[in-house]
């Protein structure tokens, strides 16, 4: 197969290097951005904003990334998400995760690509440039922070934290999150929200939090995430326990093993697709 060759011949661990290079430069565009709070524009649905480095980081993304697999199908989150899956090889991007973070100054945005093939991701790469952390995974090869090896914790709900996303761009489903969120409260030590569903994940892959779910999120807050939470030997999954969907967005629950199952074990839990 055509896709497959290509990556053959160049090697995986260099299309992951090549990947992890162009995202450490679109940091810089988030970090030297002025100005962030006149450069909105409102998108469909509550709160849900987009600037326009995000733009600006989404045509660097694309341009460059298509240079390192150019017979991926790129989907991103700005844009009209024309394309779709399909076989083959896909990015999945989402240029600046956490833009209302990033227009309030709040430190906690970052930049997140996924390469899939037919579907199943097989690299993730996050990087938070206010922190400088660069969390990257490839299947079957573990997970990684600015070089070094991340795990899951081994803390069960009681002993652990619990962040979450509010799904802010559906009313419908505050009640419902809240209402988990104080379920899980009683039964965690403390729940935290920071605004970016992609660096929930790397805080679950790197065991500073046991346990992350969102009602619904789209393909691109999770993808690049899903990856490293598995590769630090965690789960993740719709809230019902089905598999994630690349396709289409879901809700999503992370969490090492012994929290994950303390969920589904908890009164009030919610199993939402």
């Amino acid at each position: 197969m055509r896709f497959k060759q290509f990556i053959d011949y160049k090697g995986i661990e260099k299309v992951l290097d090549e990947i992890v290079a162009v995202v450490k430069k679109c940091g810089d565009i988030i970090l030297f951005a002025n100005d962030t709070e006149r450069s909105v524009s409102s998108k469909e649905g509550r709160a849900n904003f987009v600037t326009k480095y995000d733009v600006a980081v989404q045509t660097y993304l694309q341009e460059e990334l298509l240079k390192i697999v150019p017979e991926a199908v790129f989907i991103g989150e700005e844009g009209d998400h024309g394309e779709a899956l399909g076989q083959g090889y896909a990015f999945i991007v989402d240029p600046i995760d956490g833009t209302t973070n990033f227009i309030k100054n709040y430190r906690r945005s970052c930049v997140s690509v996924g390469l899939a093939l037919h579907g199943t991701m097989e690299i993730g790469v996050i990087y938070n440039p206010y922190s400088n952390e660069m969390f990257y995974a490839r299947r079957g090869r573990g997970a990684f922070l600015n070089g070094q090896p991340i795990h899951v914790s081994g803390h069960g709900l009681n002993e652990g934290l619990v962040c979450f996303g509010t799904s802010p761009y559906y009313e419908e489903l505050i009640d419902q999150t809240f209402d988990l969120v104080k379920t899980l409260h009683r039964a965690s030590l403390d729940v935290r929200r920071s605004g970016s569903a992609a660096l929930d994940l790397c805080d679950i892959a790197s065991g500073r939090c046991e346990l992350f779910f969102e009602c619904r999120l789209s393909p691109w807050d999770y993808a690049a995430g899903s990856l490293l939470v598995e590769e630090a030997g965690g789960h993740i999954s719709k809230m019902n326990g089905e598999l994630l969907t690349l396709g289409t967005g879901c809700s999503v629950l992370a969490g090492n093993q012994p929290a994950y199952e303390d969920y589904f074990e908890l009164e009030g839990h919610m199993e939402l697709e």
